[in-house]
């Protein structure tokens, strides 16, 4: 426990009669990242709000970095750093002088004001841009810009808030690979994302929100396996074929289903070694296969089981 830079126990938050948050629980150990992911109003910005020391909950306890954020909610401002869906930076300084800046309100002197500056400058590659005003940056250099500007008081842990919002799929890349070197230092991380394959490729562990309340949790493979569907799909080459591979199928003991008339049947399966008896049942049945393919659910899937089972429509998380 004594790792655990976010614990939320038990939190609730309510708004007259409505609960945005109802005795949400989970935690992140030091030097990981926590994706949260859920629907529109499912809570995430509640709560990065209340773990942020921005809003008080109504009922249960946090802390992060071993801090109550109610009752020492100044001294969790100085261990965190907080960066928002849009850039925050002053367009009208430079780069350097953005982060000189933050480093001198936090109580810096010029000297290591100016280091710290440079330092960060250097980790973003932005070295080369320091001296231009913020306006002139590009949205993955400005992104950059507001990551390092919460990075210059050296915080334990961090909330990105859809941080690669609108970036192109080059400029994101280059944001999760920072992320993934912050984290390799041991710095804690909570994202909430709209990408599912951010999620995938960051988290150590994700947890997914509805209607305020935790829904699932757990790595992401351990969410594929727990919700998703592995699959095999056989594509015949002929429609004739498709009645009498379905019926081999059958007998071996797989539901194939096929959509419209459509040359491909699909099937759920417990794992890969599955395929061979695949391939068995349809050659035995003299079936020509034009294709075979064996899928792994992705998170993709398992969110979309889960909206389905809660009752919320499918689509992008946020």
């Amino acid at each position: 426990m004594d790792d655990l830079m976010i614990e939320v126990s038990d939190i609730s938050k309510a708004f007259g009669p409505t609960k945005a948050l109802d005795g949400v629980t989970l935690g992140a150990e030091r030097g990981t990242v926590l994706g949260l992911l859920g629907h529109n109003g499912a809570g995430k910005t509640t709560l990065v709000n209340i773990l942020s020391t921005l809003a008080l909950p109504t009922s249960g306890r946090a802390r992060v970095a071993g801090l109550d954020v109610t009752r020492e909610a100044e001294e969790v401002r100085r261990r965190i750093g907080l960066t928002g869906q849009y850039a925050a930076v002053d367009e009208t300084l430079s780069g350097r002088g953005n982060l000189v800046l933050i480093a001198r309100l936090l109580g810096a002197s010029r000297s290591r004001a100016a280091a710290r500056a440079d330092e960060l400058l250097e980790i973003f590659d932005l070295t080369g841009a320091a001296e231009r005003k913020a306006k002139t940056y590009s949205g993955g250099m400005r992104r950059r810009l507001d990551l390092a500007a919460g990075l210059v008081g050296h915080p334990g842990v961090i909330f990105l808030d859809e941080p690669t919002t609108g970036l192109d799929p080059a400029a994101r890349r280059a944001l999760w690979e920072i992320v993934k070197g912050l984290v390799k230092d041991g710095t804690t991380v909570l994202l909430t994302t709209q990408y599912l394959d951010e999620a995938d490729y960051l988290a150590d562990s994700i947890t997914v929100l509805a209607a305020g309340r935790v829904i699932a949790s757990g790595t992401a493979d351990e969410l594929k396996n727990r919700i998703g569907r592995r699959t095999v799909s056989v594509t015949v080459r002929g429609e004739q074929d498709r009645p009498r591979a379905a019926e081999a199928l059958r007998g071996a003991g797989f539901s194939p289903a096929h959509e419209g008339d459509g040359l491909v049947l699909t099937m759920p399966v417990t794992d890969s070694t599955d395929l061979a008896r695949v391939v068995r049942a349809t050659d035995d049945a003299e079936v020509d296969l034009a294709g075979l393919a064996f899928a792994e659910p992705s998170l993709d899937d398992v969110y979309m089981a889960l909206n389905h089972s809660t009752g919320h429509q499918a689509g992008i998380p946020r």
